[in-house]
């Protein structure tokens, strides 16, 4: 078997369908294993619509998606919070191809295109419960800055940043 050919390019709006799928298949395997449903938290991103992804957009996200021998098998998004902080976000890779890099070429390219635009910090929120993920955005030089419990959400929210200057 030959070694797949990878590309990772911005998304336009008509080319989101095929994230949709991927975050839901991602994150749809994260709430089966979490106890996580529609009914205890609608913003799970297993949950993801089309109008989500809309709404993201129009606020300023930027989208990439991984492609695998010209299929898309990852993606995510860099957006902007009224903060001023950028967020990267939905990182997602479709469960058959876990464990292999691709989560972390996508974190890499959201990098390198943060650090063109002069950004100097990146942070994500993410399901505090998910130890083995916590460790690996850890082992990428992310550092945790706070955990919150929400008292719409089954879980705990842990809060990271990276400085990628």
């Amino acid at each position: 078997m030959g070694v797949a050919q990878q590309t990772i390019k911005e998304l336009t709006d008509v080319s989101l369908d095929d994230s949709i799928r991927i975050i839901r298949s991602a994150f749809g395997k994260v709430a089966g294993e979490l106890g996580i449903t529609l009914e205890n938290a609608p913003v799970f991103p297993a949950f993801v619509t089309r109008e989500k992804l809309d709404e993201m957009k129009a606020r300023g996200a930027v989208f990439f998606g991984l492609f695998s021998n010209g299929s898309q098998v990852g993606v995510v998004a860099l957006e902007k919070e009224a903060s001023g902080e950028y967020y990267m976000k939905r990182l997602a890779v479709l469960p058959e191809y876990w464990h292999g890099g691709l989560g972390r070429n996508l974190v890499d390219h959201v990098i390198d295109y943060a650090r063109k635009l002069g950004i100097k910090k990146i942070h994500i929120a993410m399901v505090n419960e998910q130890a083995v993920l916590k460790s690996w955005y850890r082992g990428m030089g992310f550092r945790e800055t706070a955990i919150k419990k929400f008292a719409h959400l089954p879980f705990s929210v842990c809060f990271m940043e990276m400085d990628i200057v």
